[in-house]
């Protein structure tokens, strides 16, 4: 039997709003996964209502397998102490995983909830590799991208094929921090520098007007964009409007498909990015495409981060039961300790593993935006640059810093 519960929370007055489950349902043979997502904000499209969307496709999915799955939902508003007060509140009323959680700041915040409360923490959303280094958890599985494998696709690549200067736009936040740093650790290996960059606050600014000016006076070969969102769209469009275009190569370092249709081909065609999920990459993504597309209410083909919230929530499920409910509620350490023994395999992402420290592992693809001329027809936005397989296309474990696996 599946049940879904929705509750959306828009403000900081909301959190008290909070229903709380009873607590005789709490001992009931049942499941509750909370996404915490940004339902309102910047990263609405990649992620939000299309995460909660996908989680409730795997939960469809294992319908007939003797568990019971109750989903909610609520918005983080990207600010960390509105998500660390919904998942104390989740988690003492019953709550057994969170799933998504875009914006890594909140991420970080939420990673430490789930491992004092022992319970789970399903990321896809946020980027920070921190989750699989320094602040790796028994609780953690880290599943879609991570700041170090999109700097080693997009990063080495371009510059190995000849953009060996670069100046970075950065939010001024835990994500865009480390994956400029990770940028430039493959920049510099590859031969190549960082001729200069700059911060902004989040989510405070839309006027990158200086900042073109700034990478313009750089002479750098590539402007490469450490935020995502709207964010990005804001700056790749008013780098077209100062035609930096014309003279550097845009580098998204998180853009995803929901950008570019945003932007259309005119604007985003040649930019280049990475993601390990493309809905028309091969059959198995477009077979999953056409069961979930009808339950994403804008229409639009699964992004990489959703279709992460339903590949990830559906192998959580599978060692759910096959520990059974009970063992799985009682502890989330040893939930995350059975998803890891057991091999992941789904339409999304295909064959692949999670390493003791979190990480899961899937090869990852440079894309390239296509030009109208070369799309044939809606959606059809990518033709693949190049391919990194799963066992290098994430930062070996023996260079992450985590605990759980210094031995």
């Amino acid at each position: 039997m599946l049940t879904e519960r929705r509750t959306l929370l828009t403000g900081g007055a909301a959190l008290a709003a909070l229903p709380a489950i009873p607590m005789a349902r709490a001992q009931a043979n049942t499941l509750r996964i909370g996404v915490l997502t940004d339902i309102s904000g910047t990263y609405r499209d990649p992620t939000g209502p299309g995460s909660v969307s996908c989680t409730e496709q795997a939960v469809a999915e294992f319908q007939g397998r003797g568990l019971n799955v109750e989903v909610l939902r609520a918005d983080h508003q990207n600010r960390p102490d509105v998500g660390a007060n919904i998942a104390r509140q989740w988690f003492d009323q019953g709550v057994d995983a969170i799933v998504d959680v875009p914006t890594s700041s909140v991420a970080l915040a939420i990673n430490q909830i789930a491992r004092e409360k022992n319970k789970v923490f399903l990321n896809s959303g946020a980027a920070t590799s921190d989750l699989t280094g320094p602040a790796c958890s028994p609780n953690t599985v880290h599943w879609t991208y991570d700041t170090y494998m999109l700097a080693k696709s997009t990063g080495g690549a371009l510059t190995r094929s000849g953009g060996d200067s670069w100046f970075f736009i950065t939010a001024d936040y835990a994500f865009g921090h480390a994956l400029q740093r990770d940028a430039t650790s493959f920049i510099e290996a590859a031969g190549g520098r960082v001729a200069g960059s700059v911060r902004y606050p989040f989510p405070a600014t839309t006027d990158f007007s200086s900042f073109m000016v700034q990478a313009q006076a750089s002479r750098a070969k590539v402007l490469g964009l450490c935020n995502a969102g709207t964010d990005t769209l804001n700056t790749i469009k008013q780098a077209r409007e100062f035609g930096l275009t014309s003279r550097m190569k845009i580098a998204g370092l998180l853009l995803s498909m929901a950008e570019v249709h945003t932007l259309g081909l005119d604007t985003a065609q040649g930019l280049v990015l990475t993601e390990p999920f493309y809905w028309n990459a091969n059959d198995r993504t477009r077979a999953f495409t056409t069961r979930v597309r009808p339950r994403l209410s804008n229409g639009w083909p699964p992004t990489q981060i959703q279709a992460g919230c339903y590949a990830v929530t559906l192998h959580y499920l599978k060692a759910v039961a096959d520990m059974g409910v009970a063992a799985a509620k009682a502890s989330g350490t040893d939930a995350v300790a059975r998803m890891k023994a057991m091999p992941t395999d789904d339409d999304a992402f295909g064959a692949g593993m999670i390493r003791p420290d979190g990480r899961k592992i899937h090869p990852t693809y440079l894309w390239e935006v296509k030009s109208p001329r070369e799309s044939s027809g809606p959606w059809d936005y990518y033709k693949l640059a190049a391919t990194t397989p799963a066992e290098e296309a994430f930062r070996p474990m023996a260079q992450g810093g985590c605990p759980l696996v210094r031995s």
